[in-house]
């Protein structure tokens, strides 16, 4: 396969919306399944079903208009793939990713509290307040990756993404304290209980050291912030501040389905959003908790 030009589009493409079907399918299932365990109507229950729902069916939709090229869908395909539509739904998206992750956390913390830290603590401040930090900096993130959508600036887009580290490596402390109080507990019927949690605290940390990880190595040095501080120097591309910015963000799209405009790290992020977040997603919207016995497996696959 030639990937230097655009014979790589179409079966990535095709493999990344097939994924994304078996994704809504399965997700579909996991919220009716959630829906009738036994605490499905828990408001955390509610908040983690819905908000998975939010962020699957959004990677679905995002995968099948990647862009225009990959779809031709003449007008519709136009509105359907606007930039700026998929930045607005991707902001309930990342807050509900955020979200789901922050919540899992705050639970954990409630089934299997830590008694040993001193309240008021540095320690202490960590484990209540880090799920908080990641769903502001998400949440703040939103408004810049949405400015440099439309004024084109690498700087808000640079800025948005050290956002994004920042809320994941100030959740890294508890993630590791989590899973090390999950796996000091050795009785048998704790562990059947506990056995969602153990999954999420593994799962979380493996995801937050990952992709710190590959945020300070390459992400943020290599991608954003050099090209950042080269459109500064240079000014390529302009800058833009008027309104039809908010009009050309609306409709013009990305056409181009070489991989040398992609690029491998476009590549890279869009695949691991279009499955491996979905798969996380998917587990957390099952809601990781205490069950009542180690039988109660109602949400679990």
């Amino acid at each position: 396969m030639d990937i230097v030009g655009t014979a790589w589009a179409w079966p990535w493409w095709s493999i990344m919306v097939a994924i994304n079907i078996v994704n809504a399918s399965v997700c579909v299932i996991f919220f009716r399944r959630s829906k009738a365990s036994s605490d499905g109507g828990s408001i955390y229950m509610r908040c983690m079903r819905i908000m998975g729902l939010i962020f699957i069916f959004v990677a679905a939709y995002r995968s099948v208009f990647v862009s225009r090229y990959l779809t031709q869908m003449a007008w519709f395909d136009c509105i359907a793939n606007s930039s700026l539509l998929i930045r607005i739904l991707a902001i309930f998206a990342e807050l509900s990713f955020s979200a789901l992750i922050a919540f899992s956390m705050l639970r954990l913390n409630k089934d299997v509290p830590v008694k040993r830290f001193r309240p008021g603590s540095l320690v202490s401040l960590v484990i209540t307040k880090s799920p908080y930090i990641l769903v502001f900096c998400i949440f703040t993130a939103q408004f810049f990756a949405t400015a440099g959508l439309i004024t084109k600036s690498r700087l808000f887009f640079a800025i948005e993404e050290s956002l994004w580290f920042v809320g994941f490596l100030s959740i890294l402390p508890l993630a590791i304290l989590q899973c090390r109080r999950m796996f000091t507990i050795r009785e048998e019927q704790a562990i059947q209980r506990q056995v969602l949690l153990r999954r999420f605290a593994t799962i979380n940390l493996a995801w937050c050291a990952i992709y710190c990880s590959y945020a300070v190595f390459f992400h943020l040095p290599f991608e954003y912030w050099s090209a950042a501080i080269e459109q500064l120097e240079t000014g390529v591309p302009a800058l833009r501040s008027d309104f039809s910015a908010v009009v050309d963000a609306l409709f013009i799209v990305n056409e181009s389905k070489d991989y040398g405009d992609w690029g491998f790290a476009f590549l890279l992020w869009h695949s691991a959003y279009f499955s491996v977040c979905v798969w996380l997603a998917l587990f957390m919207m099952q809601g990781p908790r205490m069950l009542p016995d180690g039988r109660d497996t109602s949400s679990t696959p």
